[in-house]
């Protein structure tokens, strides 16, 4: 850090100020203290000849809109194993510089060196680790395209064959398909800047669903701007689905990242955005006679059931099932009737042939065969009895006795015990 002077000037006043030339003295020797420092950047203009003794270059932070004035001897230029071009990543050593004459500010650089693809992958590596440690890079995050959107953005170069490859696929899966557009540099200095106000612009354009950002492929160093940070959170915040159409398989820009979709080729990013209408009218054919057949399918099943339904003899004569019932009907009857008429003819036989045994134990068959009944009628009203023994009877008893075919009266004269 640059040590404060050892005791302050004074400060102007409206009655004291400084002259513009004293400003610039101070300013310089306040710059100057700075000493020699290493600067990365971009080169974004390059003013040189042969026969100029100084060269000027710009160089421009690639993330952000600042630049700064580079002096140097031509000699330095020329000196290079690869002359330095725009869009060129340098590293310069040089010393702050400021002409108190114009009061211009510029560095005076001694030495400029190319930025290594092998440091330029490192720190795209750096980049696309911090992008996934925060989460940036996170499929979950990743929105889905919609089916069949209302507008398509397009972010590419302008006349470049990205977007003559977008437009030409895209409108020949869907004529009807609408391209909001917006040309903007694909390297360079001013790429991503530009790409990142193309962005917001299209955030902002109504009907916009989906914007692709395309180039088609290029070496490292043309498509450091899709690995720049600024660019990358840009389109991490974008609340519109990206797809990344860079188009460089190996060493992937990190863009590729943290877009919702990345695409091989822009012809890919086309077909990815757009769908096929004829594919789709195809299916969609296929899906119609699919249905149509599920449905004529069902239809005739149902066909079926219904003749096999009416075929039955229930449905095709409905006085069947009375006729069955009166049929069951009878013959339950008649059924009833048979175990009536044996039940009756069972119990006839077995009254008969209890008859017949009552007959032949009865008393009538013992009088038939010259048996009586005697039967004793006592004095004073009691009631008669049969006669078993003698000694029942008293003489003068009245006596009843029954024959097989009548009955007479007597009365005891005497009796006597048998023999």
């Amino acid at each position: 850090m640059v040590p404060p002077p050892a005791s302050p000037a004074p400060q102007p006043s409206a009655d004291a100020p400084w002259p513009v030339r004293e400003v610039n003295a101070k300013v310089k020797a306040w710059i100057e203290r700075l000493g020699h420092i290493w600067v990365e950047g971009q080169v974004t203009q390059v003013n040189a000849k042969p026969s100029w003794r100084l060269s000027y270059l710009t160089l421009r932070d690639p993330e952000e809109e600042a630049s700064v004035q580079v002096t140097c001897s031509t000699s330095v230029l020329t000196g290079m194993a690869t002359p330095v071009k725009d869009g060129d990543r340098v590293v310069v050593y040089g010393k702050p510089a400021f002409y108190a004459g114009r009061g211009s500010f510029s560095l005076w650089v001694t030495d400029i060196r190319h930025v290594g693809v092998g440091e330029l992958l490192a720190r795209i590596e750096r980049i696309r680790t911090q992008m996934y440690a925060e989460g940036l890079a996170d499929p979950g995050r990743k929105r889905p395209l919609p089916f069949l959107p209302r507008r398509v953005g397009l972010i590419t170069g302008r006349g470049s064959a990205a977007e003559r490859d977008v437009l030409a696929v895209a409108r020949n899966r869907w004529p009807a398909v609408d391209f909001a557009i917006i040309n903007t540099a694909v390297q360079g200095a001013q790429a991503v800047p530009e790409v990142i106000h193309a962005l917001h612009t299209l955030q902002n354009t109504p009907g916009v669903d989906v914007i692709i950002i395309a180039r088609g492929g290029g070496s490292v160093e043309d498509l450091l701007p899709f690995s720049e940070e600024a660019l990358a959170r840009a389109v991490a915040d974008c609340p519109i689905p990206v797809v990344s159409a860079i188009g460089h398989e190996p060493d992937h820009p990190v863009l590729d990242d943290v877009a919702d979709v990345r695409a091989a080729t822009p012809t890919d990013a086309a077909k990815k955005v757009v769908p096929d209408v004829q594919l789709e009218l195809q299916q969609l054919a296929a899906a119609r006679e699919r249905s149509a057949q599920a449905l004529r399918g069902w239809v005739a099943t149902e066909q079926r059931h219904l003749q096999a339904l009416r075929s039955r003899p229930v449905l095709a004569d409905p006085t069947t099932l009375i006729r069955r019932g009166q049929e069951d009907l009878a013959r339950s009857t008649e059924q009833m009737r048979r175990i009536i008429r044996h039940l009756i003819d069972r119990h006839t036989h077995d009254v008969a042939s209890l008859r017949a045994r009552v007959a032949a134990l009865g008393p009538a068959a013992t009088l038939q065969r010259g048996y009586a009944i005697v039967q004793a009628q006592p004095h004073g009203g009691a009631a008669p009895f049969v006669v078993t023994s003698y000694s029942e009877v008293p003489k003068a008893t009245r006596l009843r006795v029954r024959l097989a075919d009548g009955s007479l009266e007597a009365v005891t004269t005497d009796s006597t015990p048998a023999d």
